[in-house]
């Protein structure tokens, strides 16, 4: 098994998907969060921001700062991410702890609003619009080479959240939410995760 291409045997023993790699923070993500079932308003707002900031990058380097975007986003409540000003968007540019791009900051602010806007008299709005291009059946890859980067329901989210006035939502950046979600399930065969189904 540790001849895979996409499966790799860890320290513990466990076989993974080989992008968890030996970083004991990406095998704990690998193993508790991707691919795991989301939902809620906010943890899915959180996840919508992360994954933008993403962009451009990799996982492990959003996943690294988690905790300090925790705090400069106000643990991703809406109404207080919503109600940030563009002072707030400089102090946010000065924190070495984020990514600093204007761009995908003031996305992050403008987004809350859109959400804020989506839930106030309808709880749960955001999350069911997000689960309602989860695909009625995926079937499980056996390889990595089996993962696509776009798919006809990532490609209808995108299109979607982009006339809602959503921004940082591409169809590949809306695949890769719907794989950290657990709205797909991508873990390769010979992935304990995998055998777990």
């Amino acid at each position: 098994m540790t001849d895979s291409p996409d499966v790799l045997v860890g320290a513990d023993g466990r076989a993974r998907c080989r992008w968890a790699g030996a970083d004991t923070e990406y095998q704990r993500y690998h193993d508790e969060e991707w691919g795991t079932p989301l939902h809620g308003d906010r943890p899915l707002f959180e996840k919508l921001s992360l994954e933008g900031f993403q962009a451009g990058l990799s996982w492990i380097t959003i996943l690294r700062r988690r905790p300090t975007f925790r705090t400069a986003f106000r643990g991703f409540d809406i109404d207080a991410v919503a109600a940030l000003t563009p002072t707030d968007a400089d102090a946010l540019m000065l924190d070495a702890g984020i990514i600093r791009n204007r761009a995908k900051i003031e996305a992050t602010i403008g987004n809350a609003r859109v959400v804020r806007a989506l839930v106030a008299d309808d709880p749960g709005a955001l999350d069911r619009l997000m689960w309602s291009f989860a695909p009625p059946h995926h079937e499980p890859p056996a390889s990595f080479a089996e993962v696509p980067a776009v798919t006809p329901e990532s490609a209808a989210m995108s299109k979607e959240l982009k006339r809602r006035g959503f921004r940082f939502v591409g169809a590949t950046t809306m695949y890769a939410l719907m794989q950290s979600a657990g709205m797909v399930d991508d873990h390769v065969a010979g992935c304990w995760r995998a055998a777990a189904r």
